[in-house]
């Protein structure tokens, strides 16, 4: 019979794996997150369409797991020193999201009848936002350095802080809100004991954790076989003291958060996080009745309504008032438009509570599908979403933009030869021969951390985005000879547009009358960029390749790339 049971539990799974994969396919070719897929599989599994979750105590194994294992990879993030070096922008931005999130979030709840805690718990839910999905859409498209990238991250890391203390609100709330008499002393004891092992996690940091994980850092497979211990253990000791299997997770996350081995563990984890993560989505849909969604519509498109356009207003609001421009509070903005796991496993926790009804977890569930589902592309198409809307947007934005980063002050109205959009080690390194050999060059990068180190060199640099019109009308084109792009291929728009194609559309567009030059790293995009205008397209590797055969072999140098003369005497030390 045991065996039986076993097999049919396995097949269970299978079947659940299989179909995850095919829901995922599926997802992938519609450009959508894992997580949307796993929420749609755990609805199609449940017993509203194919009525395949049976297996109820091994899927909700799993399911604790994957809930302790996410909050594990939350809590090994929070170094104490990244907290630290939050920026205000982070901090103001984070905060005043997730105050003007609940506080309009509640009032729309009550005013759609909802129960004030049923609209106090819908709301909080609606504050947090998706750290996997935002990352994972900002690396894509190369925007994760960028400042609006930078911005949203720090506001990410707050909206984390916020997680951690709602859940340690809603255990204290658990504790004294049981049935079978929670009293003070009760209450007291349990916080006793999570002070108890707050101090052990303390302990641990400032003795055991650097040296433990440098000596099972010599067997990777170990050190996450330990990292997955920790999180289990901790989790299994807060549950009995009554803390709850997430605090405990996320404390053991803490506790390896400022260990050099933190990223690897991070790493290696994260499939596992993920493969756990659809039993979390299958055990919440097969508790779902479709019929609660269809209940729930109407509210649910209130609410996804406000988080798709309220959210991102929230923060554009907050950073026109510190003195951002309006293009950069509006693509951060765009970041915070849906909620995310957290969100449903917030939910989840009141409803095991008893504070909330199924009802309430079908109304996140469905603003979650319909927020993730939309806010990817946003995010995916935000530039062709600025063009359209930002000169309506004017209101956010002060005069002067005061916390807009700048290199050097007025680098965008003195004139230059050549304007170089990107500053990494290539583009570093062409202007500052350029610069040597007496042309006047003003360098162009969004990422601040770029422009710092140019003007350091000594270069005239200029926070700016390569897509940007209003920008870079604002620059001397008219005097320039060149303009060159060393920035990478990535897409822009709804045609997935090349933002290199970009650039030279806008430049044409202005008074320039000089040549453009563009990188570019194989046959296939040199022919591309040619055919679209370009006047000389540069190939670093290929250009490299020549120089390096010209000394091994003793030839006269090879001149590839047309851009004023560089001779090959004319070294420098930036990055390359």
């Amino acid at each position: 019979m045991m065996d039986l049971m076993l097999h049919s539990a396995f097949a269970e799974v299978a079947t659940l794996l299989m179909l995850a994969a095919v829901v995922g396919f599926a997802g992938i070719l519609l450009r959508q997150p894992l997580i949307v897929s796993f929420i749609a599989v755990g609805i199609m599994a449940g017993p509203s369409m194919l009525d395949v979750v049976h297996a109820e105590a091994q899927i909700d194994l799993l399911s604790e797991l994957g809930i302790a294992v996410l909050l594990f990879l939350v809590g090994i993030k929070l170094d104490i020193k990244l907290i630290r070096s939050l920026g205000a922008v982070a901090l103001v931005t984070g905060l005043g999201q997730v105050a003007f999130t609940a506080g309009i979030g509640f009032l729309l709840g009550l005013a759609m009848g909802l129960e004030a805690v049923t609209s106090l718990y819908v709301a909080v839910a609606l504050t947090f936002s998706s750290t996997i999905i935002i990352v994972k859409l900002l690396s894509d498209k190369r925007e994760i350095d960028s400042l609006h990238g930078q911005i949203a991250l720090g506001f990410l890391i707050v909206q984390d802080l916020v997680v951690v203390l709602a859940m340690i609100v809603l255990s204290t709330v658990g504790i004294g809100g049981r049935a079978d008499g929670g009293g003070v002393a009760e209450i007291a004891m349990v916080l006793l004991a999570g002070v108890a092992l707050v101090g052990l996690v303390i302990l641990f940091v400032r003795y055991v954790a650097n040296p433990l994980s440098a000596r099972l850092a010599h067997a990777p497979e170990l050190l996450v076989i330990f990292a997955i211990a920790q999180a289990t253990v901790f989790a299994t000791v807060a549950d009995v003291i009554g803390l709850g299997k997430e605090l405990g997770g996320l404390l053991a996350g803490v506790s390896l958060a400022s260990t050099p081995y933190r990223e690897t563990i991070s790493a290696r984890l994260a499939p596992l996080r993920d493969f756990l993560l659809l039993f979390f989505f299958i055990s919440l849909g097969s508790t779902l009745d479709l019929a609660l969604l269809g209940d729930s519509l109407r509210e649910a498109l209130v609410f996804s309504a406000f988080v798709l356009i309220g959210n991102p207003l929230i923060v554009l609001a907050i950073m026109g008032a510190m003195g951002y421009r309006r293009r950069t509070g509006f693509l951060a903005g765009l970041t915070v438009a849906q909620i995310s796991e957290f969100s449903l496993i917030f939910i989840s926790m009141g409803l095991a509570l008893g504070h909330v009804g199924d009802q309430a977890l079908g109304l996140v569930t469905l603003v979650g599908l319909i927020t993730i589902a939309v806010s990817v592309y946003m995010i995916t198409y935000s530039h062709w979403l600025y063009e359209h809307v930002g000169r309506h947007l004017s209101i956010f934005e002060r005069a002067g933009t005061p916390r807009e980063p700048k290199g050097n002050a007025g680098a965008s109205q003195a004139a230059a030869d050549v304007l170089i959009f990107g500053m990494g080690r290539f583009g570093t390194a062409m202007a500052l021969r350029l610069q040597r050999r007496g042309f006047g060059v003003i360098g162009v990068d969004f990422d601040p951390r770029a422009i710092a180190r140019a003007t350091s060199l000594g270069l005239r640099a200029e926070y700016g985005d390569a897509t940007d019109p209003e920008f870079i009308a604002s620059l001397p084109l008219e005097q320039a000879q060149w303009v060159v792009s060393t920035v990478p291929r990535h897409p822009t728009g709804l045609s997935h547009e090349d933002s290199r194609h970009t650039l030279m559309q806008i430049v044409r567009s202005t008074p320039f009358r000089g040549q453009v030059a563009v990188a570019s790293h194989n046959a296939r995009e040199t022919d591309e960029l040619l055919a679209r205008g370009a006047d000389t397209v540069m190939e670093p590797f290929q250009d490299a390749a020549d120089r390096a055969v010209d000394l091994i072999s003793g030839a006269p140098p090879t001149q590839r790339t047309p851009i004023p003369p560089i001779t090959p005497e004319d070294r420098g030390d930036a990055g390359d």
